[in-house]
Parts: structure tokens; C-alpha cells; sequence
């Protein structure tokens, strides 16, 4: 079968733009063949669209299909573990149909969510940070940096789940600070681009914090520095502060000796999602939800499978709150 798909054009080097990518026809044929219905965007695309991709697994080459989370509707099957009608999740991209073994796709209960793209957010990163890195238990003073992001979001409210005394959040303007407060259950939010961060966070935890949850880096790094108690945990998530240059700027070394005068655990950290992980992040995710504990942000942008690109640079732009799809029209 013929489907249309992205493609990455050419490898990103400083600013994405839609040239760097295309629409293509290619084949698809396996054992099962699925409708892609909806695919997950992440700004962790944005570095394997690199020719210096740091990330250590293969970099996206010009002319390959890109994307990695995806969820779909069998229309094909001669494998028994899965019948026409079927939800499932695979990691197939952009594409408009997938086809392979019944094996690299995983089925759903579509009765779990309220909506099958809960299955595509970033929950497992963080998840897996906060309550396995961080350690996030009773008592703890948390800050999260970008935390209107797809894993900030989610983050900050695993940590109040978790037993935190109290959450703290930044992020990209006053609307989504707002949000963080008002809809999120986060303690205390404020825009980083308003005054220093450092002063922010004097002023909502003159104790200090004892977590910092980062997805940024850069100067919201330096305040959780001066903010944080001796023996403080720092998740290391991400720098999207600096997601653009080479290599070496997109990923600047933490101030490792600030952090050992106080005692202060740096810890840089990847998800890959593994089976177990996901599988940790349903269990609370599902109960959380049914307890009305949490809320599941997300952004859900409608269109065909040529809309895809420019919704993944809005996102790296910061148009989107919460975890960002698209539903295939």
C-alpha cells in the first residue's frame, strides 16, 4: 500500500524551518496495517533532526520518515493477537499508515482514558523523574522548570500526588503561569521572562528547595542553585533554554562546584520508555485520574499529515500548553 508521509529534507542545523521537511510517498506492507490517527509531537525531535544529535540513538537521515509515538486503528490483520478495529500504539511517526509485525504494536484498552491520546503524552519522562530520580517523597519543596510543557506539566503534579509539600513552577508568559496555579494545582508559578528568577523563588520558598525538576537549564538552573538546601536533588531533564547552536551549547555543563559546596545530587537522566516504564506511569496515571487527583494537559491540533511539521515548530515556539498531538483528518 501507497501512504504519505513526513520526511526529514535535511538535517537541522540552527533554526528549524518547514523546508527542513517534506511530504513523500512511500510503501508500507506487513502483517498488520494500521490508520495512523493521531501522532505525539515532542521538542526532543528537534535533536534527532540534528547532524550533531547528541542522543545516543540514531540520528533521522534525509530522506527517512520521522516522528517516533503514534496511535492507530487496524484495518488489516493476519495475526489473531490483533483484529480489525483494534487500538493500537506503536513508535511508526508521521505517517498517514504503518504497517510491520504484530509484534511492534502494542493494543490499547480504549475504555483506560477519556481519550486515546492520553496515551501519547510524555507521562513515562516524567513519571520516571520525579519518582524515580528525584525521589519526590512527604515534605519536599519542588521547583519545575518549564512546567506548561509537556513534561513539566505532568511533572509537577506527580510530585503533589507524591506527598510534596509544596510545587513550583515557571514558565514562557503570565497566561501560563496562571494556568500552572489555577488549573494544574501547582503552589506557585511565575513567568520567566518577568525579573529574576532567582528573586521568585526567594520569595515563594525562602526555605529553599529541596528538588529541582529541569527541563530548561540556562539562568532558571543558576536560581534553582541559589534557591536549593544543602542535599537538594536536581533532575536534569532537558536545556531547552538553549536548544539552538552546536552541540556544546545546546548542552552546557551544570556548575558542578556550586553544587558540591552544598551537597547538592546532580542528576542527568533519559527515558526510553521501556515497557516497565510506561507500564509504572498507567498504574498511577489511571488512579490519579479516577481519584480526581489529576489533570491531563494536553493540546490536540487537527489536520492532515502535511499540517504535522509546522505543528511541531509551534511547539518548539511555545504556542502549545500541556502535551501536544495531532488528530489526523
Amino acid at each position: 500500500m501507497i501512504t504519505r508521509e513526513i520526511q526529514l529534507a535535511a538535517q537541522i542545523v540552527g533554526v528549524p524551518t518547514p523546508d527542513h521537511f517534506t511530504v513523500a510517498e512511500a510503501e508500507v506492507d506487513g502483517e498488520v496495517l494500521v490508520r495512523t490517527d493521531q501522532v505525539g509531537l515532542a521538542a526532543t525531535y528537534l535533536e534527532l533532526m540534528r547532524a550533531d544529535c547528541t542522543i545516543p540513538v540514531p540520528a533521522w537521515q534525509p530522506g527517512q520518515r520521522v516522528g517516533v509515538a503514534a496511535i492507530g486503528t487496524v484495518v488489516r490483520s493476519d495475526n489473531p493477537e490483533l483484529e480489525v478495529g483494534d487500538l493500537v500504539q506503536s513508535m511508526t511517526g508521521w505517517s498517514e499508515y504503518s504497517a510491520g509485525p504484530a509484534g511492534s504494536y502494542l493494543k490499547l484498552n480504549r475504555e483506560l482514558f477519556a481519550d486515546p491520546g492520553y496515551h501519547l503524552g510524555q507521562g513515562p519522562t516524567a513519571y520516571y523523574g520525579m519518582a524515580e530520580v528525584a525521589a519526590v517523597g512527604e515534605g519536599d519543596v519542588v521547583f519545575v522548570s518549564g512546567a506548561a510543557g509537556g513534561v513539566g506539566s505532568l511533572a509537577g503534579q506527580i510530585a503533589k500526588c507524591l506527598g510534596a509539600a509544596r510545587v513550583i513552577g515557571s514558565a514562557g508568559g503570565p497566561a501560563k503561569a496562571d494556568y500552572l496555579v489555577n488549573e494544574l494545582g501547582y503552589d506557585a508559578a511565575f513567568d520567566y521572562h518577568d525579573g529574576s528568577a532567582a528573586r521568585r523563588l526567594k520569595e515563594f520558598a525562602p526555605e529553599g528547595i529541596s528538588v529541582f525538576f529541569d527541563v530548561v537549564g540556562g539562568e532558571q538552573y543558576d536560581a534553582a542553585l541559589q534557591a536549593a538546601r544543602p542535599g537538594a536533588r536536581f533532575a536534569l531533564c532537558g536545556s531547552l533554554s538553549s536548544q539552538l547552536g552546536d552541540a556544546s551549547e545546546r548542552f552546557p555543563q551544570p556548575d558542578r562546584t556550586a553544587a558540591e559546596a552544598k551537597g547538592i545530587e546532580l542528576l542527568p537522566f533519559s527515558c526510553h520508555h521501556t515497557p516497565d516504564q510506561i507500564a509504572a506511569w498507567r498504574e498511577h496515571f489511571s488512579s490519579w485520574l479516577s481519584q480526581g487527583r489529576f489533570v491531563y494537559p494536553q493540546t490536540v491540533v487537527q489536520g492532515g499529515i502535511e499540517d504535522v511539521p509546522q505543528a511541531f515548530l509551534s511547539l518548539l515556539q511555545g504556542s502549545y500548553r500541556g502535551n501536544v498531538s495531532v488528530r489526523l483528518s
